[in-house]
């Protein structure tokens, strides 16, 4: 009996250590930029990845050797079930192909590693991922946003559907895309998988994060999944006649409340983020473009009763942004649709999109036009914007 029980453990611990490695979640697009783009993936096991890049030129992707990015940090090939490769180097507004590899790593010990099988997706039998780099010189752009999904089922599908997405240069994310950052199933089971599904391995998407996102103990690992190869959580990139200005608004309530059990700084990082931005006065991709479009989640505001977090927004964000002149800040986090006029205090237009619309924005011309939609893809609210 014991020889038995033996062999079938042997047996079952051969197929396990023979079993394929899969690609549970992606790949999807991050910081697609003019000349770079990073991909995104996770495997089922500890392994390498790679990408492979082809141009869009209608060969076969097995006609030749193609050329590998590797996910590496300090020229070592990083051994992890979470990938992230950055390519360099690429030529605005060119499409490129590009397959992804994980390829298993049983065992390293001292000098010595021993590789299992490896996972990729498929350019045999179906058409191989595609995504095109920025074009700042193109004439017009249009992109959505969408935030406070809070982890709800379809309603991204919804959104994105009433907003013809498909037609769109790219995606917006503008926080508390769920609740509480507790752990990966969290991330991909409460929207990224249905992103994923939709278009983010071939449409870029851009993530601002909110303050649900700083919450929970998988909170620290914000950026491993978004934004992973970029100096902050904060930066600008710029599509035809826009420049994006992402920002990250932090947690509304004081970092002394209870709630964050003194491990937070927002004041400091969101001044951190105010010396940032007077730097973009000699940022190109600013100076040239048409429109300035502020992605903040939280909007700033002087009415009472108003927050920590918003209120540190207005000092700190604010009195910059009307300096350098900016066309309009689109925000989240009220869970209801808001517009606010410029004023004296507020130099450009604020528009809070609810959680349970989508703002759709397009540029001809001279003019951004813009819509917010509801989930029947009904026009709440139309505005339209001259360039300064």
């Amino acid at each position: 009996m014991k020889k038995i029980v033996l062999l079938l453990f042997l047996a079952v611990a051969a197929q396990v250590a023979t079993a394929q490695i899969k690609i549970l979640y992606g790949p999807y697009l991050q910081n697609v930029k003019d000349a770079e783009a990073t991909i995104v993936w996770e495997a089922d096991k500890p392994s390498v990845g790679w990408v492979e890049l082809a141009p869009d030129d209608g060969t076969h992707f097995y006609g030749e050797e193609r050329p590998k990015f590797f996910d590496t940090t300090n020229g070592v090939k990083n051994t992890s079930l979470l990938h992230s490769v950055k390519i360099k180097g690429l030529k605005p507004a060119t499409t490129y192909r590009y397959r992804i590899y994980s390829q298993e790593v049983l065992s390293h010990e001292g000098i010595s590693v021993i590789y299992g099988r490896v996972a990729a997706s498929d350019v045999y039998k179906k058409k191989p991922l595609t995504f095109t780099t920025c074009d700042p010189d193109k004439p017009d752009m249009s992109f959505l946003m969408i935030n406070d999904i809070h982890g709800r089922e379809n309603i991204i599908t919804k959104l994105l559907n009433a907003a013809d997405y498909k037609k769109k240069d790219l995606i917006i994310f503008n926080g508390d895309m769920v609740s509480e950052f507790k752990d990966r199933e969290t991330i991909f089971n409460g929207f990224m998988k249905e992103s994923i599904d939709l278009f983010a391995s071939e449409q870029p998407m851009y993530y601002a994060r909110g303050n649900h996102e700083t919450r929970g103990e998988f909170a620290t690992s914000f950026q491993n999944y978004f934004s992973p190869k970029e100096p902050f959580l904060y930066y600008v990139f710029k599509q035809g006649p826009v420049c994006f200005i992402m920002l990250d608004t932090g947690e509304d309530k004081p970092d002394s409340d209870i709630e964050y059990s003194g491990i937070t700084d927002y004041d400091g990082y969101r001044t951190e983020q105010m010396e940032w931005m007077k730097t973009l006065r000699d940022n190109k991709d600013f100076q040239q473009a048409r429109f300035k479009v502020v992605i903040a989640h939280m909007p700033p505001s002087k009415e009472p009763g108003i927050w920590h977090g918003q209120k540190d927004v207005l000092d700190k964000f604010v009195p910059i942004l009307n300096e350098i002149g900016v066309d309009l800040m689109l925000c989240g986090h009220l869970h209801r649709n808001v517009y606010e006029e410029p004023s004296s205090l507020i130099k450009f237009p604020v528009l809070v999109n609810s959680n349970n619309s989508v703002v759709s924005v397009k540029t001809e011309g001279n003019q951004l036009n813009l819509e917010v939609l509801d989930l029947d893809g009904k026009v709440v609210t139309k505005k339209s914007y001259s360039a300064k």
